[in-house]
């Protein structure tokens, strides 16, 4: 069985689920699944900057409404459990946890306890943090030791 970990920021959509369940083929696909909750004040910035290259004004105005920190536990946890529904539903094996401190550091420990095959970085475009490969696929690229894939997540 193939083994991807798939790092996500949001609940994936159905257009998501079947773009990383099909990306093998026919191969059945095991998925651990880490949530990233939303950052702290320092990406707030970074994400309104986004908002705006992407021309959506309206959201980087409310990027300030987003909850943080602590309070982004709970919607990740409930993200993360519809997430691995979805997957499970597409029939691949999924499991999951949301990751609270050092992402990458997670990651890499992750990568390594269950000898996966890949990592997949399912994200919203991070204009600047892409520009700079402070983003997190160019960073898991530099520390995993599987291939990293970078893939934009869909909206609803």
């Amino acid at each position: 069985m193939f083994t991807s970990v798939l790092m996500i920021e949001k609940p994936l959509t159905p257009e998501d689920v079947e773009f990383v369940t099909t990306l093998h083929g026919e191969e059945d696909i095991s998925f651990i699944v880490l949530m990233q909750p939303r950052g702290d004040q320092a990406d707030l910035l970074l994400r309104a900057i986004d908002d705006v290259a992407l021309g959506e004004l309206k959201e980087a105005v409310r990027e300030g409404d987003e909850p943080e920190g602590r309070d982004a536990k709970g919607p990740a946890e409930l993200a993360l459990e519809h997430s691995l529904g979805a997957l499970r539903s597409a029939g691949c094996e999924a499991v999951g946890q949301v990751v609270e401190d050092h992402p990458l550091d997670k990651l890499k420990s992750v990568v390594d306890e269950s000898g996966a095959d890949e990592v997949i970085v399912l994200t919203a475009p991070h204009y600047v943090e892409e520009f700079f490969h402070r983003d997190w696929a160019s960073r898991a690229r530099h520390k995993v030791g599987v291939p990293v894939l970078k893939l934009f997540a869909h909206s609803e």
